[in-house]
């Protein structure tokens, strides 16, 4: 596999694409007419908006936003267990993670007599991703140093659909919370405001910096447990801050987009496909 090594090509056009995509995501395929000069001017500031700039300022403006963020921290926590499970196929999704912050998060709406909102969702959702995680390594064999990848991952696809059969259960038994437990399962950010980019946004900022910190030892890890520790890696550590992080970030978008899936699968291999597999 050969990656691209000039930085103008290495950042330069995922980045053009990436303000490309985000400009269009701002006026295309609206109920209401929006041009792209409505979405440039809805972007600056010192000027009373017409509907058009209001819809793209409060609606239109944070979806982008939290795909982006979504994506960001999907993708982030793919590669996190990835390099630590020595699977390419693992991800959130595929182990189990999403599906056990997805049920969850659907007890807790179903249960509770007053809605739960904030980082009490974010922090309830990453609790039974944690307990869905913790029951994958164990029935699944990842706490030995020579585990089987495969079984890992069919560890994870059984309890993913334990996890789903249990919230569908609750769909029918919480009649009065179903519709919005289904829609919110169905996974998107057709209805993200605002308040959802605050929630994301801490999140994002607090694990890019930790993760970068840790590039070194991570290749190191992605080598292998005996290099890493041969190296001077405290592997006990770095797997719990690598558990955290990964619990942190799919709690965060569990509780906003639900169980957003293959995300974290793909956006890795396609990264390391264009950067290489220098995680620094």
């Amino acid at each position: 596999m050969t990656a691209i090594k000039h930085p103008v090509l290495l950042w330069g056009l995922p980045v053009a694409a990436l303000i490309i995509i985000f400009w269009l995501s701002l006026f295309c395929y609206s109920a209401i007419p929006v041009s792209g000069a409505d979405a440039t001017r809805a972007l600056l500031p010192g000027h009373t908006p017409t509907l058009p700039e209001a819809l793209v300022q409060n609606l239109r403006l944070p979806r982008s936003l939290v795909a982006v963020l979504i994506g960001a921290s999907l993708a982030l926590a793919g590669t996190l267990l990835q390099t630590l499970t020595h699977n390419p196929m693992a991800s959130p999704s595929l182990l189990g993670i999403n599906s056990g912050a997805a049920l969850a998060m659907a007890l807790t709406s179903a249960l509770s007599p007053t809605p739960i909102a904030g980082y009490s969702l974010s922090f309830i959702a990453a609790c039974g991703g944690g307990v869905s995680w913790l029951l994958v390594m164990t029935a699944g064999g990842g706490f030995r140093h020579t585990h089987d990848r495969n079984k890992l991952i069919l560890a994870g696809i059984a309890l993913s659909a334990f996890c789903m059969g249990l919230t569908r259960i609750t769909l029918l038994l919480a009649e009065d919370h179903a519709y919005g437990i289904f829609y919110w399962l169905a996974g998107g950010v057709s209805h993200a405001r605002w308040q959802d980019v605050w929630q994301l946004l801490p999140v994002v900022v607090t694990a890019v910096p930790v993760v970068l910190l840790l590039a070194n030892q991570l290749n190191l890890l992605n080598l292998s447990d005996s290099t890493a520790h041969t190296l001077g890696v405290n592997l006990t550590r770095l797997r719990l801050v690598i558990n955290m992080l990964v619990l942190l970030l799919v709690g965060a978008c569990v509780s906003v987009a639900g169980p957003v899936a293959f995300i974290g699968l793909l956006v890795p291999h396609l990264a390391r496909f264009w950067a290489g597999f220098d995680q620094s």
